[in-house]
């Protein structure tokens, strides 16, 4: 089945079930759970109503990036991310054939879309976009239904574990708040990934995309990515994403353990 053909059946399928939701929600505990309001918002929280006059996104330069992870141990750090999950991961491929061969990299998050199709499923309010366009779970209003999990076309939401609702990537929002960059970009040894706000024409993103082409992922979704690629190739764009790295697999194919290689920095 193609990518498109089963991101199509992923969406009738939410469809069909949010039908079934206010059923649900009778005969399950928690009623606050199914206000459909956002007391947050209500109560003009900054948390929640973001910054009026910004819009943030972020641009990842493919030509700085080397794949080293440190933007994925920083996130998980930062926002205490259970074991096994991301917020954010860069994927590696191996591009062209043997023997001229390459390894290519594609650091993936939460698009923060202008369009979320994550908003207009969420049966509660709790997945919302702010003002200054960063998308963003409140956990005390989700009930993990995963609506938002399944209408995400870059699958980069989870289910967490720890909090039983869902969680992603939000942008590091309580330090784009404070006047921080968020953790993944402060920690970029190369400088691939750059953040910012795009309605300022002054701003390091802004200059970046007037003088640089860029390309989205999944553009034929409809959800208008504001996560920018400079440099992305497109054998990778639609390529699926693993968290196995190629390093891993040939060290595996060659007899070694995890335990060898970590043991021995092989």
């Amino acid at each position: 089945m193609s990518e498109e053909k089963s991101s199509v059946k992923r969406r009738d399928f939410v469809k069909k079930t949010s039908a079934l939701l206010g059923i649900a929600a009778f005969s399950a505990t928690g009623a606050k759970a199914f206000s459909l309001t956002n007391p947050g918002r209500e109560k003009k929280d900054k948390r929640h109503i973001g910054q009026e006059t910004k819009r943030f996104v972020m641009v990842m330069d493919l030509r700085k990036c080397v794949g080293c992870q440190a933007c994925s141990a920083a996130c998980k750090n930062e926002n205490n991310v259970p074991k096994e999950k991301y917020r954010t991961y860069v994927p590696e491929y191996e591009l062209g054939v043997f023997p001229d061969v390459r390894k290519a990299f594609l650091p993936q998050l939460c698009n923060h879309c202008a369009e979320p199709s994550c908003v207009s499923v969420c049966p509660t309010g709790a997945t919302f976009a702010r003002k200054d366009g960063v998308v963003v779970v409140d956990g005390d209003i989700c009930w993990g239904c995963g609506y938002c999990i399944n209408a995400c076309p870059y699958d980069k939401r989870y289910f967490n574990p720890q909090t039983n609702v869902a969680d992603k990537c939000t942008f590091c929002a309580h330090r784009l708040d404070a006047g921080l960059l968020p953790a993944c970009v402060e920690s970029c040894v190369g400088g691939a990934r750059i953040s910012g706000d795009i309605n300022d024409s002054n701003s390091e993103v802004s200059k970046l995309l007037k003088q640089f082409p860029a390309t989205v992922l999944k553009p034929e979704s409809g959800n208008q990515p504001r996560v920018f690629y400079i440099g992305l190739n497109g054998e990778i764009q639609g390529l699926p994403f693993s968290l196995g790295l190629l390093d891993d697999k040939v060290k595996q194919k060659d007899g070694l353990t995890p335990k060898e290689w970590s043991s021995k920095g092989v």
